[in-house]
């Protein structure tokens, strides 16, 4: 038998004896594998090509035409997207069957599809219409009947399983508004690519009324040979659009792989840092297997194997575990991925195909799973080779030789690199400044044993706990420094993202340009009179109850017609002058209570302003001279008046409020009327565009419901997320590198505790070495993270491209000092925590040999 099939049964027979062992570091392997194998593979089956959507679109049709609003040419790609359509003065008059007879000959099927708004059970919403004789074997495929029958007559329809989850039943009426109809359900059918969308199903002109302008409207033909591209130019040529059945089958399927340098650099840091910190991560437990089994290697030593024999041993460890890891997680990860994107496609109407794996890249990350656990033992085998058998039979402490000097340079130069590397990363974009945040992890990677080293001189002046687990890690540096590295890099990841991603938002935040502050709800008529605007009142009341309603103005003419008021631009800016560069935002009409909305509190100065017919501005620019000029408008953009108005400035609630608020004395004073018809309300727990439409069913179109929810609650999403995937890495390395530090320790914790040491001292012990390698890795990642999330920053939030090379621009840096905290200082006291919670103080007694 060779020494590597031998090498393998032992790494097997070793698994299968230490099961909790195994199970821990197939859990590190796996876990990545898992989880990018997920992502592929629901990424590949939502990833739909047009052969994917044949049935959908065409049925058992040779071809679907598309009309146009104009008999002008188009131009198209073989899929049937139209790219470039001539516009015409007017639209051209409606195709008919005859004319299309004479273009293509076969046997043809019209179809249609538009939106509706539809009343449900919870109110109104927007609704899909497909409108065709689903029951024509033309049809065949293109919806799934899954109860009931298609419509045969105008009137009935068949839904979609997500209106049969929204309340829908065979056999209701559901009653529509643009069109006003009532229909009747007679079916479920699904969508076979988009199983969430809520969607009715109709005969032609069954709901819609006739479409012939380019709305998604034509016929699906059956011909007698495959539809080729000269037919499809002949047709482009009159104004039709084309999807031919023959075309799209013979189009080459797209690669879903990187096709620049730029993809593949992406793709290459992206491999590089999940191996790295799965390396780090597992590489403490390959150092639990060593430990545990020293006198095995030991013997083996003594009976005549030598050091590349009891590395092979070590590396075959790698190889059972990281191979059945891979194995494991790829076949769940396959699993997991259909069943997830099964399930979003009918949640989150995402688009759905055929179970699609991508083989080629799941084997890739199978064996990059390999790889890193290779990788992983390659430091314990080498540990093995070099252990001593006399040392180890005798039962003496295993502890790690010194390290190198030259390995400190190393880290130290690779660190000052990569911080090189983020100023010259501020003038080019995200992956400049990734790849130089990559340069400084692994400078920090080299860099741990030493720095494990040098706090190590520090034990002496610590309490006893502290003392003994900083010793204890300083002598088995080489599994500390793993374990710390990992939390190192797992902390620098989330510092860096959390800086950069929380000062794009804030950065968003400060550009939102309106006029009231965020998680604000507005309301708004026009067009309407006292008794719609009571209406509505009542409506939105009924809607939204206990939300207390601010009472909003708005202007009109002397009929009642709605005005615009706008800032007018400055004097001295002519054309060709960019109105952007002064634009101040809207105008709003306002008295005390809506002045005191808008800014949160109470502002004397500004309502004195208001009371005594001034016009306060949000937008310090647009008052010149103590003056401000007002243009008034109609709904033709045609000036009706300009008003000359006193204003001052005055500070809103938030950064990104602009806009001028104007007293309706003022109005009133120049023979405008001042109505009511806003309404203003610090509430967005509500879907807007629901209410609108509600609103619009009421009075008419002239009406919205718009929630102003600025970016605080996808902030904290996106830092809860970050904090979520930092507790899982740093608590994973910890307590790996915990429970072998318990291990190697279990001798001088018996004797702590037969000479008296209570219970709590052993639990202290174990916390403090969780909390000296949590907090020695998040407070390095910390110091690193800082400079590279300032300097992700800039190709973020900087607002102009076009800099010097000394002068990167400017940039927007807010630092989230309360999630930081909850990364560095949280996260190591939790670990700490859970590891004194979670450790064995019964006294294992054991012969100790001198």
């Amino acid at each position: 038998m060779s020494a590597f099939r031998a090498a393998l049964r032992i790494s097997r027979r070793d698994a299968l004896r230490f099961k909790g062992r195994t199970a821990l570091i197939m859990v590190m392997i796996g876990l990545p594998v898992l989880v990018i194998t997920a992502v592929l593979t629901g990424a590949a089956t939502t990833s739909i090509t047009g052969r994917d959507k044949l049935d959908s679109t065409l049925g058992a049709a040779d071809a679907r035409i598309v009309t146009t609003p104009f008999r002008t040419p188009v131009e198209q790609r073989a899929d049937g997207l139209i790219t470039n359509m001539r516009q015409s003065q007017r639209a051209g008059r409606p195709w008919t069957p005859a004319e299309i007879g004479t273009l293509l000959q076969g046997r043809l099927l019209r179809y249609q599809a538009s939106v509706v708004h539809a009343r449900l059970a919870d109110g109104y919403s927007r609704v899909d219409v497909f409108e065709a004789d689903l029951r024509d074997p033309l049809t065949r495929g293109m919806r799934r009947l899954v109860e009931g029958r298609f419509a045969a007559a105008p009137g009935e329809v068949a839904v979609s399983p997500a209106l049969i989850d929204r309340g829908v039943r065979i056999g209701d009426t559901i009653k529509t508004w643009r069109p006003d109809r009532s229909v009747r359900v007679v079916g479920v059918a699904e969508h076979p690519n988009r199983p969430g969308l809520r969607e009715m199903l109709a005969l032609p002109e069954g709901l819609l009324p006739h479409q012939n302008d380019g709305n998604d409207s034509g016929w699906l033909i059956d011909t007698a040979a495959p539809v080729q591209w000269p037919d499809v130019r002949r047709l482009n040529e009159v104004g039709l659009g084309v999807e031919s059945r023959a075309l799209i089958e013979s189009s080459a399927t797209g690669d879903s792989g990187p096709r620049d340098l730029h993809g593949l650099v992406e793709l290459g840091v992206a491999v590089v840092l999940i191996v790295t910190e799965t390396v780090l991560l597992a590489g403490p437990a390959f150092a639990v297997g060593l430990r545990r089994r020293r006198r095995e290697l030991a013997m083996i030593a003594a009976q005549g194997g030598s050091g590349r024999h009891l590395k092979t041993i070590v590396l075959a460890d790698g190889l059972v575990l990281g191979g059945a890891a891979a194995l494991l997680g790829a076949a769940l990860g396959i699993g997991a991925g259909l069943a997830g994107e099964w399930l979003a496609a009918r949640r989150l109407d995402w688009t759905h195909g055929p179970a699609d794996v991508p083989w080629a890249q799941v084997l890739g990350v199978a064996v990059l799973g390999v790889v890193s656990a290779l990788t992983a033992a390659i430091v314990p085998a080498i540990q093995a080779s070099r252990q001593s058998p006399v040392h180890v039979l005798a039962g003496r402490a295993a502890v790690d030789p010194p390290g190198r000097a030259g390995r400190p340079v190393l880290g130290a130069v690779l660190v000052l690199l990569g911080l090189a590397a983020l100023g010259f990363a501020l003038h080019r974009g995200m992956l400049s400044v990734v790849l130089a945040s990559t340069l400084v992890v692994f400078g920090l990677v080299a860099l741990m044993p030493w720095l494990v080293q040098a706090t190590g001189r520090l034990a002496g002046r610590l309490p006893l706990p502290l003392r003994l687990s900083v010793r204890d890690a300083s002598r088995h540096r080489v599994r500390t420094a793993s374990a710390t590295a990992a939390v190192m890099a797992a902390t620098m990841g989330a510092v860096t993202l959390g800086i950069g991603l929380n000062s794009d938002y804030v950065d968003q935040e400060a550009r939102r340009n309106s006029i009231v502050p965020a998680d604000t709800l507005m309301i708004h008529a026009w067009k309407t009179d006292d008794q719609g605007w009571a209406r509505v009142r009542a409506l939105v009341q009924q809607k939204l109850p206990g939300v207390s309603l601010v009472n909003g103005l708005d202007v009109a003419d002397a009929r009642g017609e709605p005005l615009y008021l706008n800032v007018a631009l400055p004097g001295g800016c002519t054309s060709p002058c960019d109105p952007s560069e002064h634009d101040y935002g809207s105008v709003e009409v306002a008295d005390e209570e809506v002045l005191a909305f808008l800014q949160k509190r109470r502002d004397p100065q500004a309502a004195a302003a208001l009371a005594a017919g001034k016009a306060v501005a949000f937008s310090p620019g647009a008052v010149r001279d103590a003056m401000l000029t007002i243009q008034v408008e109609n709904g033709d953009d045609k000036p009706v008046t300009t008003l000359r108005v006193p204003a001052v400035a005055a500070a809103p609630a938030e950064a990104g409020q602009t806009g001028v608020l104007i007293p309706p004395s003022v109005l009133t004073q120049a023979g405008l009327k001042v109505l009511q018809r806003t309404f203003y309300a610090a509430y967005t727990d509500v879907d807007d565009q629901r209410l609108s439409t509600e609103i619009r069913v009421l009075i008419g179109d002239q009406a919205y419901a718009l929630a102003e929810r600025g970016t605080a609650e996808s902030r904290f999403v996106t830092l809860l997320i970050l904090l979520a995937a930092a507790l899982v890495l740093v608590l994973g390395g910890t307590f790996a590198a915990t429970g072998l530090a318990a291990a190697d320790m279990r001798p001088d914790l018996d004797t702590l505790s037969a000479v008296g040491g209570a219970a709590r001292v052993r639990r202290l012990v174990v916390a403090a070495q969780a909390a000296y390698i949590s907090g020695l890795g998040a407070l390095v990642g910390l110091v690193a993270g800082l400079p590279s999330g300032i300097a992700l920053t800039w190709p973020l939030t900087r607002p102009d491209d076009n800099v010097g090379l000394l002068n990167p621009g400017a940039t927007t840096i807010a630092v989230p000092w309360l999630f930081l905290a909850g990364v560095v200082v949280g996260l190591p006291l939790l670990a700490a925590l859970a590891a004194g919670l979670f450790t064995r103080t019964r006294l294992v007694l054991a012969r100790r040999v001198a």
